[in-house]
């Protein structure tokens, strides 16, 4: 069995004496931001502390105090955190609106409650954060690192951010989840939820360096958890556990995985995942069900596996590569934009964890601020836009170079009686069709050629919907929008360019392809 690559564990800093109150803090921001997504979304949606009153805390006695000075347990409110949070400056605080406890963040017996850092950061260091009995909470922009289970000190049974026992609607986002190894090093998991915990999303989070990095259901037997939705996620250096999931939906998208160790989408017992458009990468059997003759099921669409490799199957081993394809359907309630999986990394890399300026993903391949004002993470010269320009059935001026000498075409997928080569002959009587409604279709030259435009010619117009224009050479999205035509784009040196339909309101018929420098 392969072991993790562990970096050294945190020193832990313990500050003397403790505040028993809630205290102003110097440059303290806004509440959370943004609005929850997923499955965090429906089932009532998730708002947290918003319209409740919004204190600061600098202590974990200050977030027990905070909690437990409201008028009720469900009384709306924000607690603003900063600095480091550790055993040192967390003891138990009584009241009627609040259950504490001195070894842990504890919102327990309580709902409404917003817990989000700011200023310079905070950091809850071998201090987890246990939610039980709870709802409608949201927890940002915040680090946990180091929880354990054996040695000292001690919290959360070892988890990070541990759920159990009648949770629902949680929402996590931008969250930076750290341990320094695996259970025999004292470490658990790093986001576990079990004993009828529903309706979570984990976003734009890392969770790195762990032996596990989390669960649905503790047992083949607790099988009433979830729904959960995973998405812009990056985990590094995980054993097992991207997640372990139970009996439970999840809907896996747009996550990065680097170095999993052993396994990792553990579906088993009845669990479903649907897994969309994620890039994994260096990783060993990185989707099936593992360790138990319970099978699991999965959909799979849009994914890339990069180095990769795959065990054989067997009793209790049930890899889904080398070639996943889909065994279940799973519906999803809420509305979502996927980002190609090409760009998922930078895009992950650039928005996930705490201290990134809470960026998300426009689901076009590039960024956003809360200010709204967006950054392209890869190398596109030009964020993603929308609509074609002019019309699909005439051909701009200039030089088609799709019909230049030593060019090709090639695709994701042709339905049977089309061919690639249809869309760069000439003649608009052949065309090439997906196997479906969705596909890649691409022109591609022996050496560099500059393209800034493309012209997409369709049997019957109006046939497709979203589409991407991407740098087929290195993935990077030029734009994107709806409909064929001519598309204009910066210009670009490339060895391939590629058209990829993301959706259609029928099978789409792609008669020309034609590229031009200018």
């Amino acid at each position: 069995m392969r072991r993790a690559r562990f970096i050294a564990a945190a020193g832990t800093a313990v500050t003397a004496g403790v505040i028993a109150i809630a205290l102003p803090l110097p440059q303290a921001s806004a509440a959370a931001t943004g609005s929850a997504t997923g499955y965090a979304s429906v089932n009532g949606g998730t708002t947290g502390g918003s319209g409740g009153t919004t204190v600061q805390a600098s202590t974990g006695t200050q977030i027990h105090q905070a909690l437990c000075s409201r008028a009720s347990s469900s009384t709306p409110i924000t607690i603003e955190v900063q600095g480091t949070i550790n055993h040192g400056n967390t003891t138990k605080v009584s009241g009627d609106s609040c259950n504490t406890a001195a070894d842990k963040i504890e919102l327990k017996d309580v709902s409404n409650v917003t817990i989000v850092g700011v200023g310079s950061g905070a950091v809850f260091d071998q201090l987890g954060i246990h939610l039980r009995n709870a709802s409608n909470i949201i927890i940002q922009n915040v680090t946990v690192r180091n929880v354990k289970k054996s040695g000292s000190p001690t919290s959360n049974g070892g988890d990070a951010i541990g759920m159990e026992t009648d949770v629902h609607n949680v929402w996590v986002d931008h969250a930076t989840l750290l341990a320094s190894g695996g259970e025999s090093e004292g470490y658990d998991g790093l986001f576990d939820m079990k004993d009828n915990t529903q309706y979570v999303t984990l976003s734009y989070s890392i969770l790195r360096n762990s032996g596990r990095g989390g669960l649905i259901g503790s047992s083949d037997s607790d099988l009433a958890n979830g729904p959960v939705t995973f998405h812009h996620n990056w985990y590094e250096n995980i054993d097992s556990r991207t997640p372990l999931l139970r009996g439970a939906t999840a809907h896996i998208y747009n996550n990065f995985y680097y170095s999993l160790n052993e396994s990792g989408i553990n579906a088993r017992a009845g669990g479903k995942a649907k897994v969309d458009n994620n890039y994994f990468q260096n990783s060993k059997d990185v989707l099936g069900t593992f360790y138990t003759d319970l099978p699991g099921y999965w959909q799979v669409s849009g994914n890339t596996f990069d180095n990769v490799t795959w065990s054989a199957a067997g009793d209790e081993n049930n890899p889904a590569g080398p070639n996943p394809v889909s065994n279940t359907t799973v519906s999803i309630p809420y509305s979502y934009a996927l980002d190609s999986a090409s760009c998922v990394p930078a895009i992950v890399r650039a928005t996930a964890g705490s201290g990134t300026g809470l960026k998300t993903s426009t689901g076009t391949c590039s960024t956003t601020s809360p200010t709204a004002t967006s950054s392209p993470t890869s190398s596109p010269t030009s964020s993603p836009t929308s609509s074609p320009t002019s019309s699909p059935t005439s051909s701009p001026s200039g030089t088609n170079l799709s019909l230049a000498s030593g060019a090709g075409a090639d695709g994701s997928s042709k339905a049977s009686g089309t061919s690639y080569g249809n869309v760069r002959d000439g003649d608009l009587s052949t065309y090439w069709s997906p196997s479906g409604t969705t596909g890649d279709i691409s022109i591609k030259w022996g050496s560099a050629t500059t393209v800034s435009r493309v012209n997409l010619r369709e049997v019957t117009s109006g046939v497709i919907g979203s589409y991407q224009i991407l740098n087929g050479a290195t993935g990077a999205v030029l734009k994107s929008g709806t409909g064929a035509g001519t598309i204009t784009f910066a210009a670009t040196s490339t060895t391939k360019i590629t058209f990829r339909i993301s959706s259609a309101s029928g099978t789409p018929k792609v008669a020309e392809f034609e590229t031009y420098a200018a």
